[in-house]
């Protein structure tokens, strides 16, 4: 057996490992001075659990050890309500389904941490509780039908309650009413008077239709009968002023006969072609043409 009796002296021992403890405190020291805080959050430095500041986006220095930096986001977060129960002014039981989105203030965010930690608390404390009684509220002040009519009014009428019913460090952009989902029995209600008000339309349609075809028809009828008494004036019309013209050419040539005596013997003679006539009866008389005139 090999016996080894070599002891290393203990001043050897402490003497090295203090400066390999004191370059291990350094590196440790240098690296935990440093961090960063990305862009989109904010630092909430703190100094022995004591809020001292916040820190912006970028590289920050903090003395080690005693230092710490809690990193608050800035960004836009949506948070879903899928199962709010509520009942309209009509006593009409739906289920909704709604979206919330919202943002810390970058100047705020030693409050969140100051009174809830995280967002994830704030979001519990404030918006948890809020929302489904903002909602009920004011789907309260609609009926069935107008919530669904008036849906774009209603989402911002929740917003603005929500808006106003949330007190912290945070900012509320917009609400979205993602679903509304009535009982069967109601939608079935609706589908029926859907239906029925359907088949009014069309028989009011049909109704208008047959109306116009008649009027159409009465218009049609009109016309004709204004183009029969059209063409009835103008051929009396016609036929008085041809009556007119005759007599007024007969009325003319009397009054011409009468005014001349020999235009008579004058159409005698154009008339007469120069024979006598080959039989004569015993009691009458031979034509004859007063040549003197």
């Amino acid at each position: 057996m090999i016996r080894n009796d070599f002891k290393v002296p203990s001043s050897f021992s402490l003497m090295t490992l203090i400066p390999v403890g004191l370059v291990i405190i350094l590196i440790i020291s240098l690296f935990s001075s440093w961090y960063t805080v990305d862009q989109g959050e904010r630092g909430v430095v703190l100094r022995n659990g004591k809020i001292i500041g916040t820190a912006e986006p970028g590289l920050g220095f903090k003395i080690p050890f005693i230092d710490t930096v809690v990193k608050i986001s800035t960004q836009t977060h949506t948070t879903s309500y899928s199962s709010l129960q509520a009942y309209s002014r009509d006593q009409q039981p739906a289920t909704l389904r709604a979206s919330v989105t919202y943002s810390v203030p970058a100047d705020r965010v030693d409050e969140v941490y100051a009174n809830f930690k995280s967002i994830d608390a704030m979001v519990a404390r404030l918006l948890d509780r809020q929302v489904p009684t903002q909602v009920e509220n004011i789907f309260g002040k609609y009926t069935a039908i107008s919530v669904v009519q008036e849906r774009i009014k209603f989402g911002l009428d929740v917003t603005n309650a929500i808006i106003q019913s949330v007190k912290g460090p945070i900012e509320v952009s917009s609400v979205q009413i993602e679903n509304i989902d009535f009982s069967n029995a109601y939608e079935k209600s609706v589908e029926d008077r859907m239906r029925a008000e359907v088949e009014v339309q069309t028989q009011l349609q049909n109704l208008e239709k047959e109306r116009v075809s008649a009027q159409i028809a009465v218009t049609q009828a009109q016309a004709a009968a204004d183009s029969q008494l059209a063409r009835a004036k103008a051929e009396a019309e016609s036929i008085r002023i041809k009556g007119d013209a005759e007599a007024s050419a007969i009325k003319s040539r009397a009054e011409a006969l009468a005014q001349n005596q020999n235009l008579v013997e004058l159409t005698k003679a154009e008339k007469w072609d120069g024979k006598l006539p080959t039989t004569v009866l015993p009691s009458g008389t031979l034509p004859f043409i007063d040549a003197k005139k």
